[in-house]
């Protein structure tokens, strides 16, 4: 039975600098691996051992969040799951205030199709890092944890104390963790006095000044086939997130399942495969992509315009591309958006 992994929503497209300009400005590329996926650095205009230096920076920093936000190995989210699960309040580790602070209100805002409380349903289905599941697990499984109906507001804050009025809440950041480490490294690049930069997290980037004379070229990956289907240029500070079903998966009696799972019924969502979010912070934009993802078709541009967000686009089950008006006075698509933008009967 086949298996299948994609990390990268979004593809980095190098531009050539025109002719005219009298020297090229250093770029200097750095990858390295962490949130199981391919980190990606770009760094414009800086002097070598500046970039090295920052580079090391970000890959540190990277490294000790994954540790620490991964819920199934232990480190800071893993030993919190297993204190809210004693219903008893407990001193939380300030590095999940804000976190759950900022997951909680977003949670709130896109009315429960965020919802990081559903590790468990996460783990059910074996979306936990590493190899794909193979198999879906079983119906009366998935209704017993959907039944529970965990959700951001029964955790509840007493001064540096955190409980969990719900016994099926289990924390898993995996729709908001590598946009906050996005967020965090750009900000810890401008302390170290990068000027210009890229910092691409599987699909969750952000970029800040200029390649140059030129802006930053940001394309967006085609959900079925190789290549971009979209493109746009990055503003002066701005994130471009997105969440597909391509990036976790696996395909069972010719059926696909992947990672993007609906809180409310406890099954990978079916009327969508991937949305894209423009916002100035990268932990709101993965957030709200896979809210938007989530809602599908029918109810995407209310959820985005509730969330606070003009820029955003979904590619439905049947390709059909839907795009805020935001969004197309400036993205450059190469394809037909008013046609659908893939025909197969791919599962």
């Amino acid at each position: 039975m086949p298996t299948h992994r994609c990390r990268l929503g979004a593809v980095l497209i190098a531009l050539l600098l025109c002719a005219c300009e009298q020297r090229e400005i250093p770029v200097h590329a750095f990858q390295f691996f962490a949130f199981g996926t391919l980190i990606e650095l770009t760094i414009g205009g800086a002097e070598s051992r500046s970039a090295q230096r920052a580079y090391r920076r970000i890959e540190k920093d990277f490294k000790t969040l994954d540790e620490d936000l991964y819920p199934w190995r232990e480190g800071v989210l893993a030993r919190t799951n297993r204190l809210l699960a004693r219903g008893q309040p407990f001193t939380v580790d300030p590095l999940l205030v804000p976190m759950i602070d900022e997951a909680t209100r977003l949670s709130r805002l896109s009315e429960g199709l965020f919802n990081p409380a559903i590790g468990a349903l996460v783990e059910l289905w074996g979306f936990t890092g590493g190899e794909p599941p193979r198999t879906p697990p079983s119906h009366n499984d998935i209704m017993r944890l959907v039944a529970g109906q965990p959700s951001m507001q029964a955790l509840v804050f007493a001064g540096p104390t955190l409980k969990s009025t719900n016994k099926a809440l289990r924390l898993d950041f995996g729709a908001y963790a590598k946009g906050y480490a996005v967020d965090r490294g750009v900000e810890a690049l401008r302390a170290l006095g990068i000027k210009n930069a890229i910092l691409n997290a599987g699909g969750d980037l952000r970029a800040y000044g200029r390649r140059g004379f030129r802006p930053w070229h940001i394309g967006i990956r085609h959900p079925r086939a190789p290549g971009v289907f979209a493109s746009v240029e990055i503003e002066t500070d701005e994130s471009i997130l997105t969440s597909g079903d391509y990036e976790r998966f696996f395909i069972y009696n010719r059926k696909r399942y992947h990672h993007v799972i609906d809180p409310r019924t406890g099954y990978p969502i079916r009327n969508a495969v991937c949305a894209t979010v423009i916002h100035r912070s990268a932990a709101i934009g993965d957030a709200t992509a896979t809210a938007l993802l989530v809602a599908g078709p029918d109810h995407w541009e209310a959820l985005a315009q509730a969330m606070g967000i003009e820029q955003a686009m979904l590619v439905d089950a049947a390709g059909n591309i839907h795009v805020t008006s935001k969004l197309r006075e400036r993205i450059r698509f190469h394809v037909d958006p008013d046609r659908s933008i893939f025909t197969s009967a791919d599962p």
